[in-house]
């Protein structure tokens, strides 16, 4: 199988718009940080809190709606209109559905609040944040249907579009609630939760707008006539999305998990390992925005029946993610004490920082190989392995390992974070194999087959 510059060219062209809408997204949380940080400790330390148990959720239920990419890429390339929108309008109603089971969720967050040792004020403040941001739910889960609808049929810059609507409007927003302007109340770092909700209402009023009047969306025959609910076929569709959720669940509680295991060891340890997972999970937006276009170049293909361009698409699809590490690795290395800076003003936190940075340089490869081998996965439709080829990977492998060489001294005089680090490098490592071999396995059963 060859490279193919053409292939190349096309995801790349895929995953652009991608990639800035993700940073446009991180933008908004940068913001909101910025301005509650401006306020007080008190009102940083709550939206902190906060977004820590909203965030998973959100994600968690975004992850389920995913599969409708896949689903849509299918039918796109059989240029199957009227399958889409039937699945279009299905998908409506499970994000329906998950809003309901969000919001059960939320109504019950008040709990692990309780078990936070930390001041009565940000308890209060963190527990306002999440009860005005949860009125956003339905809208995001709602633009996110639209979005996976229009990135399915290859229509990537919609969203970036949007996202740059909700930039826009976060800003102002978060000037109006948390100081109290025109008349509002002055919610403090509370009023993030205001604004954010204000921006999935405006990125969902302004996806749907777009797709309306979209030609090539063709949203007019979209959105006619409403479907009834067809429980079959949200189960499908719920099926599929359920373990792109848990790896995604399964990621994000990894790295949420490590700074209470080296809580302990003092504020400069957690902060250093807090800035290299920041700097981390920026730089994997690269990756990630070409795992989300291989997904659907491999659905179009996939729906055309287009065997021999798929394993085409798909070899060239690795080799670009092979590139693309190489050059997250050496973003990482050569500016890893300058990023590091940009942070914090602390020697101690900077130089810890960038050590954990060199090791974060060697499982951009495996990282990269894993997620574009995930949006292969997507696109096949063929989502069942991800959930516990993830969980197996970072928990039963990389974490603890990570856990022993970090806390203990079974193997060598304990690492620190350096240690959790490590764990995570094998754990990718292998998730990688893993997922190419799955890969490998499915293209077989779909060519064969």
């Amino acid at each position: 199988m060859r490279f193919s510059p053409w292939e190349a060219k096309y995801l790349l062209k895929l995953a652009l718009p991608v990639f800035i809408a993700q940073v446009v997204q991180v933008l908004m949380g940068v913001v909101d940080t910025i301005m509650a940080g401006q306020v007080s400790p008190t009102d940083l330390a709550a939206l902190s809190i906060a977004t820590g148990l909203w965030v998973p959720i959100m994600l968690t239920l975004q992850g389920i709606l995913l599969a409708l990419t896949g689903i849509v890429a299918h039918h796109h390339g059989a240029n199957d209109q009227h399958s889409i929108r039937e699945q279009f309008h299905q998908a409506i109603y499970l994000a329906l559905v998950l809003t309901c089971l969000g919001l059960i969720v939320i109504t019950w967050i008040s709990i692990p609040i309780s078990y936070i040792d930390m001041e009565p004020a940000v308890a209060a403040m963190s527990l306002d944040y999440i009860n005005f941001v949860k009125y956003g739910l339905p809208a995001y889960l709602i633009f996110c249907t639209f979005r996976n609808v229009s990135e399915g049929k290859t229509l990537t810059k919609p969203a970036l579009y949007i996202s740059v609507l909700g930039l826009g409007v976060n800003v102002p927003a978060n000037y109006i609630f948390i100081h109290g302007y025109f008349g509002m109340p002055a919610l403090g770092g509370a009023g993030c939760g205001v604004a954010t909700a204000l921006v999935f209402w405006a990125m969902a009023i302004g996806m749907i707008t777009y797709t309306y009047f979209s030609k090539k969306i063709n949203g007019r025959f979209l959105l006619k006539h409403p479907m009834k609910p067809n429980l079959n076929a949200m189960w499908v569709m719920f099926k599929m999305g359920i373990p792109i959720s848990l790896a995604t669940f399964f990621e994000v509680t990894l790295f949420a998990c490590i700074p209470l295991f080296i809580a302990s060891m003092g504020a400069v340890v957690v902060s250093g390992h807090q800035v290299a997972a920041s700097v981390s999970t920026v730089l994997f937006m690269m990756p990630l925005s070409l795992s989300m276009a291989i997904c659907i170049r491999v659905g179009n293909l996939a729906g055309q029946q287009n065997f021999e361009k798929m394993k085409q698409a798909i070899f060239t699809s690795f080799i670009l993610a092979v590139g693309i590490s190489a050059i997250v690795a050496s973003i990482t290395y050569l500016g890893r004490n300058f990023i590091s800076g940009i942070y914090s003003d602390d020697a101690e936190v900077i130089v810890l920082a960038s050590s954990i940075l060199v090791l974060a340089c060697f499982y951009q490869l495996p990282d990269a190989l894993q997620v574009a081998a995930n949006g292969v996965l997507r696109g096949l439709k063929y989502t069942q392995p991800i959930s516990y080829i993830t969980f197996i990977s970072y928990w039963l492998i990389g974490f603890s390992l990570g856990y022993v060489l970090g806390r203990t001294d079974l193997i060598v005089p304990a690492m620190g974070p350096h240690g959790f680090w490590l764990g995570i490098i094998l754990g990718l490592t292998v998730a990688a194999v893993l997922m190419l071999v799955t890969v490998k396995k499915r293209i077989n059963n779909e060519i064969y087959n």
